[in-house]
């Protein structure tokens, strides 16, 4: 009969340490799920602060480039004028070059 319960005693003992392990092992893959999940949470996390710096950056780039189109266009009309200026001033150089050689002509020196 002593044989009958320890018999009994180790059955369920085997049955008990079974159950335990199962549990142990469901905890450890929960905790690995969530480790995993973590690690996912970051780098989709990271993934989109990296997006937004991006976006961030390319606006910037897209004011700065519009700033400097601004530039361009005031350089531009400044060369515009400067150039316009130059010619007026080598005209009245080609004038003045003319009236001299005329007095010249009739009066000698310049």
């Amino acid at each position: 009969m002593e044989l009958a319960y320890i018999s009994v005693l180790g059955t369920v003992a085997g049955i008990l340490f079974a159950y335990l392990g199962y549990r142990k092992g469901q905890r450890d893959e929960l905790n690995r799920q969530k480790n995993e999940y973590k690690k996912e949470g970051i780098e989709a996390g990271t993934l989109k602060a990296d997006i937004e710096y991006i976006k961030r950056r390319s606006d910037d780039m897209l004011l700065e480039q519009k700033e400097t189109n601004k530039n361009i266009n005031v350089l531009s009309e400044r060369l515009t004028r400067v150039e316009e200026s130059t010619k007026s001033a080598h005209h009245r150089i080609d004038q003045f070059t003319e009236d001299c050689k005329h007095f010249r002509s009739k009066h000698g020196n310049c």
